[in-house]
């Protein structure tokens, strides 16, 4: 029987999977009303896992190993680094709304919002280094939550600018074809209804 330290860890990353489930179903819901759509949420969200990747790298690169506020800096990074994601995905909308091409949309917005992106993420990072390299005994523990938070925001803001605007192209042309097959199938019901006189 698990007692003591183990116990309560045990108990700490049960919570945290229902704390990060619980996370994740608010991000989507929050994204799915103001885009309107059930896939776009999705597609910001799909960089999430390479925070975490990045985070991982970070406490390989520092020399920390992965520790409960790791794990609470990962969660907070679920919020986080959805940010430069959504801004990308809102000014591809804004390029499709103005007329342009689903194509010239992704380039432009790509283009448009490549600074934003990156400063954000750039000061996000600056601002917490002094954590990352503070000596202080009192300041030591909080340092694998800086880790996680850092390096996850910069490595995912890195594939942001080339995933998510794959992903949106991607997922336009599974919906075009989607409707492709739903056209062929109900075409061929049709074709088999009994003809009438």
């Amino acid at each position: 029987v698990m007692e003591g330290e183990a116990r309560q860890q045990s108990e700490s990353f049960g919570s945290l999977q229902w704390g990060l489930m619980l996370a994740l179903f608010a991000i989507y819901s929050m994204l799915a009303l103001p885009l309107k759509s059930y896939t776009q949420p999705l597609i910001v969200m799909s960089v999430i896992p390479f925070g975490v990747i990045g985070a991982v790298l970070g406490h390989y690169l520092m020399g920390y190993t992965l520790s409960m506020m790791s794990l609470l800096g990962l969660l907070a990074l679920t919020g986080v680094v959805v940010n430069d994601s959504l801004v990308l995905v809102d000014s591809i909308n804004r390029q499709l709304r103005a007329g342009k091409t689903r194509l010239d949309a992704v380039l432009n917005a790509g283009v448009l919002r490549f600074r934003p992106v990156m400063l954000t993420s750039l000061t996000t990072f600056f601002g917490l280094l002094p954590m990352l390299s503070e000596k202080s005994t009192t300041a030591q523990f909080l340092i694998p939550m800086g880790i996680s938070l850092a390096y996850g925001i910069i490595f995912a803001t890195m594939v942001t600018l080339v995933l998510v605007p794959i992903n949106v192209l991607i997922a336009a042309e599974a919906k075009a074809g989607l409707k492709r097959a739903w056209r062929r199938i109900s075409g061929t019901g049709s074709d088999k209804r009994p003809a009438t006189t």
